[in-house]
């Protein structure tokens, strides 16, 4: 408990880390937050174009929730890779519970992901989808949310000791983002390919847990993994949560000595 009173003791300082987080991601850009949709869009152009050359099914609609949804993931651990090592003098020079720097991290890209969330529901009211079970989203946003931070607070911690954590993330991450739903569904790809039968180890994988269900809440597809599937994907999210807390509180003691 005392590791959360000193957190709330120094909320100040995460309140300015997010507001800094987010200035220098638009800083002397003309476009600002609108760079963040950019990005996502030229990938859902890309990936369109080839996924129909390949002749996989796949809608416009369901290509853009799950890149817009991949984003969050993905732009937290990298940014939180260089969150600890690139703040070395601070950590050295001024005492402040640690955990702080992958936090605001993880907040700064969550105020992002929710303006993203909404510019897709504006798009998405273009196509006439079919909302189903809204009452998922503040459990799906907790969730993801948990993933994040856990990820963002193992890749951080462990990057302090051994630097080619970085060149092993980046090929980690493209692995993963290819065995999640992003750029397919689970219905009309992963259960037509590999079988019925596949699909609940497939879910295993919380992305792939998470990217269903939010297309099942913005689009109405998916309905039929609902819920017994679902659950050890979401119940994974909060695992790696209180792994990489867990990991995390364990090395941030050394991290003034290592860098």
């Amino acid at each position: 408990m005392s590791a959360y009173r000193e957190l709330w003791a120094h909320r100040d300082l995460l309140i300015l880390l997010v507001g800094r987080n987010l200035k220098l991601r638009y800083k002397q850009t003309s476009l600002g937050f609108f760079w963040s949709l950019l990005g996502p869009l030229f990938q859902i152009v890309i990936y369109k174009i080839f996924l129909g050359i390949l002749k996989v099914e796949v809608t416009i609609e369901s290509l853009v929730t799950g890149i817009f949804m991949w984003q969050f993931l993905a732009t937290t651990v990298g940014d939180s890779l260089t969150v600890i090592v690139g703040h070395a003098t601070l950590i050295k020079k001024t005492p402040f519970p640690r955990i702080v720097l992958p936090l605001s991290t993880a907040l700064a890209n969550f105020v992002n992901f929710a303006l993203s969330v909404v510019v897709l529901v504006v798009f998405l009211s273009f196509f006439d989808p079919k909302p189903h079970a809204i009452w998922l989203i503040p459990i799906l946003l907790a969730s993801h949310f948990a993933l994040c931070l856990g990820m963002g607070l193992l890749v951080s911690s462990c990057n302090v000791f051994f630097r080619d954590i970085e060149h092993l993330v980046s090929a980690g991450m493209m692995a993963w983002f290819f065995m999640s739903p992003a750029i397919y569904d689970i219905e009309t790809f992963v259960a037509r390919q590999l079988g019925e039968g596949v699909v609940p180890l497939y879910l295993l994988n919380p992305m792939a847990s998470l990217l269903a269900s939010y297309r099942m809440v913005f689009l109405g597809m998916n309905e039929t993994l609902f819920p017994v599937f679902l659950i050890p994907g979401f119940a994974l999210c909060w695992i790696i949560f209180l792994t990489g807390l867990k990991v995390f509180h364990r090395l941030d003691g050394r991290f003034s000595d290592v860098l």
